[in-house]
Parts: structure tokens; sequence; C-alpha cells
């Protein structure tokens, strides 16, 4: 932890981290603030602590007494005295540390996700039209993942599984538009933690851009960020550290601008640099189009198809500007999609976006780090839950995770050391419904108080949302539609009622069902049982079991109409 025990009664602590509202929501009958203390302040303090966020939500959960001090608004890194009352703070959070102390030695880590591409949707896997010059580029000179897939079938579930290598329905993202839970630990958190410099850019669509928010990404461990709140096209409202700005020009381009800017700051620092680009493209309405003359004119779906033309070209400008920068050996480059594609035809199985079957999850993926010359192709099924694991394991950080992880790292995978996966994929889709979420009119609306210099908050229901609240979902509940993949095997239980099974080896678009074969009842049974152990971990999880202490108080709340599986607007 990010402390030190000074003496019997008190604790000095090298960062503060925890946003203004939590101190005010959790602890307005608790602690008492100086007539002069400003919560803006200690929020701009600095946003880089994993260990000490969760410590802040511990101390407000156990109902620590302490006294806020007109002392501790310092600048940045100053040394801050807390009264250390009741009880020693157990670890909450990974304990990380670098195999090799010199950040020389760790690679650079960019990770590119596209929104809404198919795992067909690439030249490199034979699409009849769609022109990806780059991204054919970069798998040949890189590895490919034949069966890579996204841990839900849209959008913001798969963002968490990427930021926590864990079922999203474990940090609360229950499906799109739900709020990550800031008690995760994120990749972005155990890198920093490891001495990186971090961004992101694009589409988050996991929270807050607000600057008061532990939702928002400096919440999950982000030194520089210009996002936006979901999907946006040409001349999008994006929030820039909290200030919302609107910019001119095609969305994913813009993406790309700010994810260069910020390789461009930091080659010559002393950290390594971990960048997230999460386009905002191929997903509708298609306003985007790609350089150079119209492309895919009376094609089905021309928009989408050009979308991704964009998208690659800006994939193709990262890749030459990491060249020119002299830093492209030593940098990993993951790319891959949110969720299967929006055409049923070139999803690679059943289906498309949406579903629980092959095509709703199976996505295009590709790594390449040149100084290890990884290359090659595998159709060992990994998927975006493994990111997080892999990527630490790459990077030499010894890392114990805080809470449990359904990745695993797949560096034996890569490597063609095994082809077998160790660990089975499980799946679990609209156990609560999506909440919508309009980015440009949501950061325009903000932005025109920042302008106005109306008091804070300025959209208050959007600063942290339900993240607070834990109601108890019975370990039973089965809503929606879950699968459990143990290659080639895939069970589908729909509702909690209705199972479905297949040979994927023999049967990869899902049309025999052999849950009724006498001769695969034992592996059926079987099937079943692991299905049904790893939902109810995830409802424990969800319900908040995985956070220790840190919702103590929140067990006994009662889960209003909200939270019991219906929509909730938004």
């Amino acid at each position: 932890m990010d402390c030190q025990t000074l003496t019997s009664g008190l604790m000095v602590v090298d960062e503060v981290t925890s946003p203004h509202n939590l101190y005010r929501e959790r602890t307005r009958d608790l602690v008492h603030y100086p007539p002069n203390f400003s919560f803006d302040a200690a929020l701009a303090i600095n946003r880089s602590s994993a260990a000490l966020r969760r410590l802040s939500l511990h101390l407000l959960f156990q109902n620590v007494l302490f006294e806020v001090k007109p002392a501790m608004i310092f600048p940045k890194h100053s040394l801050l005295v807390l009264p250390f009352l009741l009880f020693p703070i157990p670890e909450l959070r990974a304990n990380e540390t670098r195999a090799d102390s010199t950040s020389e030695s760790q690679p650079n880590i960019i990770l590119v996700m596209a929104d809404d591409q198919g795992w067909g949707d690439v030249g490199y896997n034979g699409h009849p039209f769609v022109q990806t010059p780059e991204l054919d580029a970069m798998a040949r000179a890189g590895f490919v993942f034949d069966r890579f897939y996204a841990a839900a079938p849209v959008c913001s579930p798969t963002r968490a599984s990427v930021m926590t290598g864990r079922s999203p329905i474990r940090t609360k993202v229950t499906n799109h538009g739900r709020y990550m839970r800031p008690h995760e630990q994120t990749i972005a958190e155990s890198l920093k933690d490891a001495g990186y410099v971090t961004g992101i850019f694009g589409k988050v669509h996991l929270g807050s851009g607000q600057p008061d928010s532990p939702c928002n990404p400096s919440g999950m461990g982000f030194d520089e960020w210009v996002i936006g709140l979901n999907y946006f096209d040409n001349d999008p409202y994006l929030s820039r550290n909290g200030k919302i700005e609107h910019r001119q020009g095609k969305g994913s381009v813009l993406a790309m601008d700010d994810a260069l800017e910020f390789l461009q700051q930091h080659q010559q620092g002393e950290q390594p640099m971990f960048a997230v680009v999460w386009f905002p493209s191929p997903h509708d309405p298609h306003q985007e189009v790609p350089e150079g003359p119209s492309l895919y004119d009376g094609e089905k779906q021309a928009g989408y198809y050009r979308e991704i033309t964009l998208l690659d070209q800006q994939l193709g400008r990262l890749r030459r500007e990491l060249k020119r920068m002299e830093i492209a050996d030593d940098t990993i480059l993951w790319y891959c999609s949110d969720n299967g594609g929006l055409n049923a035809a070139t999803s690679g199985g059943r289906q498309r976006k949406g579903s629980i079957y092959e095509g709703g999850l199976r996505i295009p993926s590709i790594i390449e780090w040149p100084a290890r010359k990884i290359s090659g192709r595998t159709a060992v099924p990994a998927w975006t839950c493994d990111i997080y694991p892999t990527l630490l394991a790459m990077a030499g950080i010894q890392s114990t995770p805080p809470h449990p992880l359904d990745g695993i790292d797949i560096r034996d995978i890569i490597a063609g050391k095994t082809a077998k996966r160790s660990k089975p994929l499980g799946f679990w889709h609209k156990f609560q419904q999506g909440q919508s979420t309009y980015s440009d009119r949501i950061q325009k609306a903000i932005m025109e108080k920042q302008q106005a210099g109306a008091p804070l908050p300025h959209d208050e229901p959007r600063i942290r949302k339900d993240v607070d609240e834990f109601p108890q979902f019975s370990e039973d509940v089965a809503t929606g539609h879950a699968a459990w993949t143990n290659w080639p095997w895939k069970l589908h239980r729909i509702n909690g009622k209705t199972y479905e099974l297949y040979n994927l080896a023999d049967d990869p678009m899902e049309a025999t069902d052999l849950s009724g074969a006498p001769e695969q009842q034992a592996r059926l049974k079987r099937m079943q049982k692991e299905l049904n152990s790893w939902m109810r971990s995830v409802v424990r999880s969800l319900n908040g079991d995985d956070y220790a202490g840190l919702h103590a108080t929140e067990k006994t709340k009662r889960c209003p109409p909200s939270c019991d599986g219906r929509s909730q607007s938004s």
C-alpha cells in the first residue's frame, strides 16, 4: 500500500485520489470539513494511486472517523497526515512488482479496439470486398487469433473485461451503458503502479467524463484522456481530462490524433507508455468516410464497411508513427473488436452482434511485438478477459489480483507451446437491460454549463450512477442467455431453463443441438454443473463479495425496482 505507518496514531499518505462527491455523500455526518477545505483542489492534487482510492473507499465503508485538516491541500506529491484511529487497514490492491526495475526493460503497450467489427469483416479473413490493407499487413507481421471472443456481445461489458480480466457482470457492467464499479482493479492501475504513464482515447462507455467522478478514466487509472461516453461520429463533443470540447473532424481520426499526441509527448520520457485507443467506428450511424475515392457504392451496409476502412487507415497511421519514433520494436500492439459485427453473413458463426451464439462473440484479433518476433496463427480459443493477465506477464509484472479473474495468461498459446486452453470461457448476456447513453447530447450540455461557470455538479445523476449500490441478487438467478465453452463443446443456457449443446469443431454454425443425444448426457450434466457454478460465482461478485469489507454497510440495502433486472432509462 502507498502509505507508511510512522507512529501509533499517524499515517502518512503520498497521494489523495478520492473524488469529493464520495466524501460528501458517504461521510457527511462523519468527517468534519473545515470551511476553507477545497474538494476540487483535493481532487486535482492527483488521481493516480489505485491503492489509495480503495483505501479511501475502505475507510468510508467501515465508518472510520477522521478529521480532514486544511493542511491537506498541498501541491501534487506532497505528504498528507491522517489520524489513524481505529484499526489497521488491510491490503486491498494487487501486489504488483516489476520483474526488472529498469523502465527500458518494459515494453510500451497499445490496445486498439473497433466498435462492432465482425470476425469476417477484414481482408485477412477473406472478406469479398472490404479493404483493410493495414490490418492485413499487421496479420502477416504479427500473431492472429482465429477464435478470439468478446466477453459479451455488446460494447460496455466487453470493455470492462479488457480493463479487469473479469466477466463484466462481476464488475457491475451487466449490459451497455452500465458504469463499472471503481472498486475494480484495472489494467491501467496495475501498469501505472508498475511505472507506466497511461492514456485512453476514443469511446469508453464505462462511466463518466466529468472531473469529479470516481467513474471517469482517472478513477480507472489513466493519467490523460480524451473520450466520448459512447459512440460518436463527425464533429463530436469529447471530454479532455474532464473539460468538454467541441472538436471538428472525423471521430476515429480525432481519437488517433489524441493517441499519437500522447505517444509523441511521452516517447522521450523515463516511463514506458500504455495507451488505449477505442475507435467509435464502425458503429452506426456510419457518417464517417475514409480518405480517397468513394468506396463500396451499391454494396449493402456500405457505410459500415467504409468506416472499417477508415479505422484501418488510422491503424496504419499508428504503426507508421511507431516506426518513425523508433519505438515500434519494443511496443506490444493488440487489436480487436468489442463484439460481433453487424453482418451475420460475415460474422464467423451463427447470428451477429447482440447474440451469445458464435457470430455475436467471435471477433478479429491480432497481437504484434516485433522485438519478440511474435508471429503465426492459432485456433485455440482466447478472449478479451485474457488481455489483462497476458499483458502484465509480458511486461514482467508480478501480480496477485485482488479479485478473481476469468482470464488467463495465454503466452504459451501465442508461443505455440500448448494447443489447448486451460480454462473454459463463460458468457452471460441480458442479466439486466442496457441503459441509453447519448454521448454528444450529454457532453454538449455539460460543456455549456462549464463555459457559463454554472455551479457544480453539472450532471449529478451521471457522476457515479448506482456504483455505490449493492442490491443482493439470489445466486439462483439465471435471467438472460449464458454459455459455457470448453472447447470444442459449447453449452447454452437460455433463461435458466432451456439448454443447447454444440460441438463447435464439427458444427461451427451451432446448427445441430446435441443436448438430447443419449451419448452426450454425461457431458451435458457435467457442463451444466460447471456453468451453474460459474454463474453463481458471478452473482456473488456482483453482490460485492469480492470487495471484502469495502461494502459492508451496503449489504443490508434492499434492491429497488430499478435494480431487479428491468431497464433503467438514462
